[in-house]
């Protein structure tokens, strides 16, 4: 169920028999010169809205703009600053609970957003307000992107350009695959950027000139398909696991 479909009346009936909620946050950022700024954000709604559409449960608009200043060098990059993103989110996630929802999952396709929502989620959880969780999707399947990809980045790689070769074809520029894999870095280690155990860079751009890691040519429709299918499922299970538990148990065990 999408919660922006649906008139107050119809909703009275979810909230109050259900309490689970699903988030999708993104990120509107450089992904190379074959990916939309927007791919951070579809993957995480096209999630949300599978797992809602399959289980039932709500589903709540998209935040789109999330942690990415590492990304400003690159033309139309946006970003908020974390303790805004922080607040905005957590001020989202609290009037969730005021129509009944006391458990929500944070389904974030954006790895700049992830320590802010972990955070995000302590606050609400030591305040005893609701359990909030985040997931991230490559994160839920990581033998399979593995076994699919030899190079697969991250950022920009092999298996975000496949997700959005499933999810919104029309949107990636498949002549520029070879620039984009001959314009970046393998990985990380490549960059050179880790100096005695230390991580000196701060940026994308002091790693790699076009923004992204990775062999892009390695993408396939059918990769990412395979990938949201079964990270879907991840999902759906995660999504029957927290509506299955005991709110107390959710909540901070008391000092010992």
């Amino acid at each position: 169920m999408y919660i922006a479909d649906e008139t107050w009346p119809d909703l009275g009936d979810y909230f109050a028999d259900e309490s689970v909620a699903l988030v999708p946050l993104g990120s509107t950022e450089q992904h190379g010169p074959h990916l939309p700024l927007a791919t951070d954000h579809l993957i995480a709604e096209a999630y949300a809205r599978e797992a809602a559409r399959r289980t039932g449960y709500l589903c709540t608009p998209t935040i789109n703009i999330g942690v990415s200043p590492h990304h400003k060098q690159f033309h139309g990059t946006m970003w908020v600053d974390a303790p805004v993103f922080r607040e905005y989110v957590e001020s989202f996630t609290r009037n969730l609970t005021y129509h009944g929802i006391d458990r929500v999952i944070y389904v974030n396709a954006h790895g700049g957003n992830v320590e802010h929502l972990r955070e995000v989620g302590r606050r609400l959880r030591d305040e005893k307000e609701l359990y909030a969780i985040e997931w991230m999707w490559n994160e839920s399947i990581p033998d399979m992107v593995d076994e699919l990809f030899t190079q697969n980045g991250p950022h920009g790689g092999p298996k975000e350009t496949a997700m959005i070769q499933y999810l919104a074809p029309e949107l990636v520029k498949n002549d520029r695959l070879e620039d984009a894999r001959e314009g970046g870095i393998p990985d990380v280690e490549a960059a050179e950027t880790v100096k005695y155990g230390s991580r000196t860079f701060y940026d994308a751009a002091d790693n790699t000139s076009n923004g992204v890691l990775g062999d892009q040519t390695d993408a396939t429709a059918k990769k990412g398909e395979q990938m949201f299918e079964a990270a879907t499922e991840q999902l759906v299970k995660l999504c029957q696991w927290l509506d299955s538990q005991e709110f107390h148990a959710l909540m901070p065990t008391p000092h010992v």
